[in-house]
């Protein structure tokens, strides 16, 4: 076991440059050197690092792979965004603020989220292999790498310590220059947008005239407040609200930005209006007009920033409002009566011929006499409230809307062949979708594309190809809101489309899936099979579509022990493009089972064990358990969340996979847990369920002569760490319990959890037999305990595990907690993630691989 003081990881100066105060005001570890001590390790102050051949598996660089998904318009070339591993604790400890669940990096003017997740650099690819690395400015790390519509440049963020600039990259060599002069504020906008001619970029910058930052008052000016509203208020438990007057202030600052249009040949910059508090923008094919989404005031103590209230206009390049689309005023979870507003456009976009906007909208619902009286006539005839297809031009006055088609019922969303001669849409009753095209020059006649039972995943339509080409990240359309103003892809002769989809399997333990892509034609429905996957030992899943009358894709392949490679698909002839390298043979080609385990109450469900390398058999070796309880209404409701595993896929690892274990001579089980109810009281059978399960997979692993019983460890993050917990106060089986962002006291969530919709006061016994907190005194073993600082998750606030060791502490129990500086709901960090391993180690070598060292020394 190794222990370290803290130490920058190797290569990153450029990011340490970022905070390097904070570095030195970090606290030193009290142990180095070697140390093989369960107890020093665990006791050990400061960041320390597990067994070299864990670290190796946390640090493997898989980030080095890539997958050519995402490529230009010319489909020559493909980006892949490229990481550097975990980032440095002195990146994530950089000062910030928290507002409601804003999170501002305030000496950057930009999202924490952006400091936190960007990456090193950006590798293109060509269909030939050949790679060129764009230029990165000095010190930046970089995100939001966009292509631009012409597909000959390519836009991204560059992250700079104290601010955030776009530049813009030119193929094929990729110089990169810098395009904004005024850097961006990327606090709520935390992106950009190309206009569709690939002119223009449209962004929010630091205003040139901003004001002071708002100070907080000396003296406080009253006391916090909260105040019921009407009604019962069903809010979850958020972590982070605004508390005071100045947080409300503070929100406004960061926000308010000015919305600008850059000319990307010469860097001209266009303001667009005044500064507001954007929350999103989206421009017009040339930049004419935008359509802004803006925050507004009043501002709420009780939700976070997220459910303020917001407006959402059309402007003109010089800010001039032309029309309000939508006020939506802030939701504070109070059902409101709604019965008598006016419907609201839906599915808004920019139309693909760029004169103006389409959207939905449904005519108003009847008063309840209308509504009674032609209840019967809709049950019979199907015919509901007329919904139309509306095109709305400039200069988007009420008298500038046109109806393009109108439906006996409410459509789900709407797109549009590229030249807006076919209208594509889909509505849905119970769980049967229905897509259908309309030919805009006879609209009284609709052609049905295919209607899909949402229910049954075993028939698989397909889902309508878009113009985009990649079909991995967005060229394909799922028929779900959203996505607007994207087209659907015809034939060359325009009158047929394309379908993808995945067909699975009943048993996809014997048979794999395989991914399709079907022609149609769209007025008769004829369909033809002009792509079918490669499903013998192999999954193969299409990227890009490079031609579709052709049939030419760019595929990945991957197996269970070969590594996801791109390849240029031709038919049958296949040409492989990138070298992605196995960077844990070890782990990938361990020997693994995955099999049915039957409960008592006839219930069955996966179990997935990993054996380590070179095992024996018949050798009984210490077991890790790793699981995370999910709640079903029975069997066949199991059943169909497991008809989409493919049993040919790689294995992915990732900073916290628990396989790591096989290295140090564990066998990792991982079950699933189904928890069985009614809808709406599953939760009545959850401490029954989770007791059976764990009987039952102990008794399945122990018969196959895998596992020693007397030497079980579990654990789980977050619903797996309550579950530990609840695993260690309802069964005597494991010596140990390693939990992880976990809540340990249901009525600090008194209203509603994971899938219970029950209040407490509903079902107090639920409650609070659900919560190992009031069974602390029956925990059999040890537990860990780690948790973020920062979680904000909305169930598991940091206080649920203090107030557990307190517990346990005072009731004799051993245990332990770690908590991680400025980590949220799980680790990030490189210090954070190998410390915390270090620990994990420690704990099970002291309680489940050697358990007589048991009690030898106490804990602080």
């Amino acid at each position: 076991m190794t222990v370290r003081s803290f130490l920058a990881p190797p290569g990153r100066a450029f990011l340490l440059s970022l905070s390097l105060v904070l570095l030195l005001a970090l606290p030193a570890s009290r142990v180095s050197g070697q140390s093989t001590d369960t107890d020093e390790v665990l006791q050990a102050e400061g960041y320390i690092t597990p067994p070299q051949e864990i670290a190796d598996a946390v640090l493997a660089p898989w980030y080095r792979n890539v997958t050519l998904s995402d490529v230009n318009a010319e489909k020559t070339w493909f980006l892949n965004e490229m990481g550097d591993g975990p980032i440095p604790v002195a990146l994530l400890a950089k000062p910030y603020e928290e507002l409601g669940g804003l999170f501002v990096d305030f000496a950057a003017n930009r999202n924490r989220r952006l400091t936190t997740r960007g990456d090193a650099g950006l590798r293109l690819t060509s269909l030939e292999g050949r790679t060129v690395e764009v230029d990165i400015p000095q010190g930046a790390r970089v995100s939001n790498a966009t292509w631009s519509p012409t597909g000959d440049r390519l836009a991204f963020f560059a992250h700079f310590e104290d601010a955030t600039h776009i530049y813009v990259a030119e193929l094929p060599g990729g110089d990169s220059r810098r395009l904004t002069r005024q850097p961006v504020l990327a606090t709520a906008v935390m992106g950009f947008e190309w206009t569709e001619d690939g002119e223009h970029i449209a962004t929010v910058l630091v205003p040139e005239d901003r004001g002071p930052r708002p100070q907080p008052p000396v003296v406080p000016e009253g006391p916090q407040r909260k105040v019921t509203r009407e009604g019962e208020n069903i809010l979850r438990t958020y972590p982070s609200l605004l508390a005071t007057p100045h947080d409300k202030d503070m929100v406004e600052w960061h926000t308010t930005g000015q919305l600008a249009l850059i000319r990307v040949e010469d860097r001209n910059v266009q303001e667009v209006g005044e500064p507001a508090m954007f929350e999103g923008m989206d421009p017009s094919h040339d930049g004419s007009y935008l359509r802004i989404t803006r925050m507004v005031r009043p501002f709420y103590y009780i939700v976070p920033v997220s459910r303020f209230g917001t407006v959402e206009e059309i402007w003109d390049a010089d800010g001039n409002v032309l029309a309000t689309v939508r006020e939506d005023p802030a939701n504070l979870g109070v059902d409101e009566d709604d019965e008598d507003e006016e419907p609201q456009p839906r599915d808004m976009g920019w139309s693909p011929d760029g004169n103006g906007l389409t959207f939905l909208l449904q005519e108003p619902a009847p008063d309840s006499a209308e509504a009674e009286e032609q209840e019967g006539e809709e049950e019979s005839e199907g015919n509901g409230r007329k919904d139309q297809v509306i095109r709305w031009t400039p200069p988007f006055g009420e008298d500038d809307r046109t109806v393009l088609y109108e439906a006996d019922r409410r459509m789900s969303w709407h797109r549009f062949s590229p030249d807006m001669g076919v209208l594509f849409a889909g509505e849905r009753r119970g769980d049967t979708s229905h897509t259908f095209a309309v030919f805009l020059d006879d609209p009284e006649e609709r052609f049905t594309i295919y209607r899909d039972d949402t229910e049954d995943i075993y028939d698989d339509p397909g889902s309508l190809i878009t113009t985009d080409p990649s079909l991995a990240g967005g060229g394909w359309w799922s028929g779900s809101p959203g996505g607007s103003g994207t087209t659907i892809q015809l034939s060359e002769d325009g009158e047929a489309v394309f379908l993808l989809g995945t067909r699975y399997a009943e048993d996809p333990l014997e048979t794999a899936p395989f991914a399709f892509v079907d022609r149609v034609q769209i007025r008769s429905g004829e369909t033809e099979r002009i792509y079918e996957s490669d499903n013998e030992g192999v999954s193969e899943r299409p990227l890009v579509a490079l031609s579709l009358e052709e049939g030419q894709f760019v595929v990945t392949r991957e197996s269970p022990t070969d590594v996801p490679q791109s390849y240029l698909r031709n038919g049958d002839e296949l040409t492989q493009i990138t070298d992605n390298r196995n960077y844990a043979p070890d782990l990938v080609n361990a020997e693994r089972h995955l099999f049915t385990v039957r409960r008592p109450d006839g219930i069955e469900f996966r179990v997935e064990v990993t054996l380590p390398p070179d095992y024996r058999p018949g050798t009984r070796l210490p077991a890790m358990f790793w699981f995370y309880p999910r709640e079903y209404t029975g069997q066949e409701d199991y059943d169909e969340t497991l008809a989409r595993f493919n049993k040919n896929d790689f294995p992915s690892f990732r900073t916290r996979s628990i396989e790591y274990l096989i290295r140090l001579g564990y066998v990792v089980v991982q079950p699933d847990a189904p928890i069985i109810g009614e809808r709406g009281r599953m939760n009545d059978n959850y401490v029954r369920d989770l007791r059976n399960t764990l009987y039952a997979v102990i008794d399945s692993v122990d018969a196959k002569g895998w596992v020693d019983r007397d030497r079980m460890g579990i654990g789980g993050h977050s619903y797996g760490a309550f579950s530990t917990a609840n695993a260690m106060v309802n069964t005597p089986f494991f010596k140990a319990g390693i939990a992880g962002d976990g809540n340990y006291n249901r009525t600090l969530t008194p209203l509603h959890f994971q899938s219970e919709r029950r209040i407490y006061w509903d079902a107090p016994h639920v409650y609070t037999d659900m919560s190992p907190f009031f069974r602390a005194d029956d925990l059999t073993g040890a537990l860990l305990m780690y948790h973020g600082m920062a979680d904000q998750n909305v169930g598991t606030f940091p206080v649920h595990t203090p107030r557990m060791f307190h517990a346990l502490n005072g009731l004799g129990k051993d245990a332990a907690m770690y908590f991680y500086p400025h980590e949220g709901h799980g680790p990030i960090a490189e210090e954070s993630l190998l410390d915390l391993w270090a620990r994990w180690v420690a704990w099970l070598d002291k309680w489940v691989m050697n358990p007589e060292s048991e009690g030898e020394e106490g804990m602080n």
